[in-house]
């Protein structure tokens, strides 16, 4: 059986080195540029930016009665017209629209909304207070008396 010889992994990186140094490659000539190309640049800002969400925020606010029904309404509006909307979607519109105005607009606006006391509204209806539940061991603490 024929022994063959091995080539050793030296000799290949050697030769495969030496090929490219020796061989006349035309080189194009450097073009110098002062920025790098904007248009990879802004495409990866562009991935960037569409990746990061958004930080929210919960919180919540009194309203009349009259007004919160309007949201109601302006839902309905939405609905009439093929867009299911939330509430938070109308306030978020709202908030836009408002930011378009003018600072005199702005303040007529304002005017029109009465201004309401904040937190929680006071119960109107007064509830008999619950019988007490009176424990074992003052029963007994009572008929021992």
């Amino acid at each position: 059986m024929p022994v063959r010889k091995q080539k050793s992994s030296k000799s290949k990186i050697v030769t495969a080195v030496e090929a490219t140094s020796t061989a006349a490659v035309p080189t194009a000539p450097k073009v110098e540029s002062s920025a790098p190309a904007p248009s990879v640049v802004a495409a990866h800002e562009v991935v960037d930016a569409k990746s990061k969400k958004p930080k929210l925020v919960r919180d919540s606010f009194t309203i009349p009665k009259n007004e919160y029904e309007g949201i109601d309404a302006l839902k309905l509006r939405a609905a009439l017209q093929g867009h299911l909307a939330k509430k938070s979607e109308l306030l978020r519109a709202g908030l836009k629209l408002l930011s378009t105005l003018d600072d005199k607009q702005l303040l007529a606006a304002l005017e029109t909304v009465p201004s309401i006391k904040t937190g929680r509204p006071v119960k109107t209806e007064e509830v008999a207070p619950s019988p007490r539940k009176v424990s074992v061991k003052s029963k007994k603490a009572a008929k021992a008396s």
